[in-house]
């Protein structure tokens, strides 16, 4: 049980886990469990991964922080590194993905003041979760979690997800639209994966219009979708995309990068950090980047996935429960047709971690290192759970 000392915005907590290596933790009883959602999407290379131990073992007897007064050349790898990997022009770091899209907030609004807007309006999608800061939690499409935190700022128009009519019909209607906001897969809502054409939709809208496409990836990024950014399943460019999470592999750090008018609209004193983009995090994103290049581990988050996509539908076609299987990568979501929280605690019984969203979606984020043996217990442990769900529900 958490100490009274600590705010209780986390509620009750019942495990507490010690020690991590490779794809396994283990709790303060020595029990073992498979980590099936890795930190919610943040370990993606496993627990206390060799190199990434190294690089902050290394930059930790160098040197911690300095601030952005001064040149950190981990920080310029690191940007010219992404650049390269994303197509985009440069970087701004944060600490957390809710700080990078607040940088893309601010790129919208700033881009909206050079057309001479007074209230600038971004387009953001129901069931969006983007932070929870003022803006990204007005951003996010869920109205119980902006409960009691009134009043919420202004400039956001929401839409549904995946409704393209909704946009043009916005379009057609406004002249405050300065950019579009939108997850390439909603995870925290339920691991929604849109038409195949939206993106391009979307970005053919933003061109028509000089809005800004600004994809919300913190999620998505660093080889979650089985690409290094889940846009690359397409052959759009985005003008803004925001990544956090899998970057640093547990070591705080978010980028917002941007490209062409969105990278030139922040100049010198119009936004920063203290922390941002420091020495250590950048080390260890580095590492991270490296590593997913260097063994395979994106291109491998491809073939997993839909392998354990695949034993998941073939062992719950018959389950009355399950109403979709879906994911993209080493995304999954496993849609079930009544609230399931309690899975949670039957899956932790059989060692394995899971968590749910939405109240009623399965949500997998097992770390990139899964291997095939993992792979095939996962879908096994997951669908045989669920089954156990179902006959319990009857």
């Amino acid at each position: 049980m958490a100490t009274p000392t600590l705010m209780q915005n986390y509620g009750e907590r019942t495990l507490t886990l010690v020690r991590g290596e490779g794809n396994y933790v283990w709790d303060n009883q020595g029990r073992r469990y498979l980590d099936a959602i890795s930190g919610i999407a943040v370990c993606g290379l496993g627990h206390c991964h060799p190199k990434v131990t190294l690089a902050l073992h290394e930059q930790a007897r160098t040197l911690l922080h300095v601030s952005n007064l001064y040149n950190i050349p981990a920080q310029e790898q690191l940007a010219d590194k992404l650049v390269h990997l994303s197509g985009m022009d440069n970087v701004f770091f944060s600490n957390s993905g809710a700080e990078a899209n607040e940088a893309a907030i601010k790129l919208a609004r700033r881009h909206g003041n050079a057309r001479n807007l007074k209230t600038p309006q971004i387009i953001v999608m129901e069931g969006a979760f983007h932070g929870r800061t003022l803006a990204t939690l007005t951003a996010t499409g869920n109205e119980k979690i902006q409960e009691g935190f009134g009043p919420l700022p202004e400039g956001f128009l929401r839409v549904p997800f995946d409704d393209v009519p909704a946009i043009e019909k916005l379009a057609a209607e406004r002249n405050d639209i300065v950019a579009i906001l939108v997850e390439p897969v909603q995870g925290e809502g339920g691991v929604r994966i849109p038409s195949g054409n939206y993106l391009n939709q979307l970005r053919g809208l933003c061109d028509q219009n000089s809005w800004l496409l600004m994809l919300d990836e913190v999620q998505t990024g660093n080889g979650r979708s089985g690409k290094m950014f889940a846009y690359q399943h397409t052959s759009i460019l985005p003008d803004v995309v925001t990544t956090a999470k899998g970057l640093g592999n547990g070591v705080p750090i978010g980028a917002c990068l941007a490209h062409g008018t969105a990278a030139q609209l922040f100049t010198a004193g119009t936004h920063g950090s203290t922390f941002g983009g420091n020495p250590l995090a950048c080390s260890a994103a580095l590492a991270v980047v490296e590593t997913l290049e260097s063994e395979w581990l994106i291109e491998r988050a491809e073939i997993l996935g839909e392998r354990l996509l695949q034993h998941l539908r073939q062992q719950l076609s018959d389950c009355n429960q399950v109403k979709e299987v879906r994911g993209l990568g080493l995304m999954v979501g496993i849609e079930l047709l009544q609230p399931c929280a309690k899975l949670v605690d039957m899956a932790r019984q059989r060692g394995v971690l899971i968590n749910i969203t939405s109240g009623n979606v399965v949500r997998l984020l097992p770390p990139l290192t899964l291997t095939d043996s993992e792979c095939h217990q996962l879908a096994n442990d997951v669908s045989s759970l669920i089954h156990q769900f179902a006959l319990q529900a009857v």
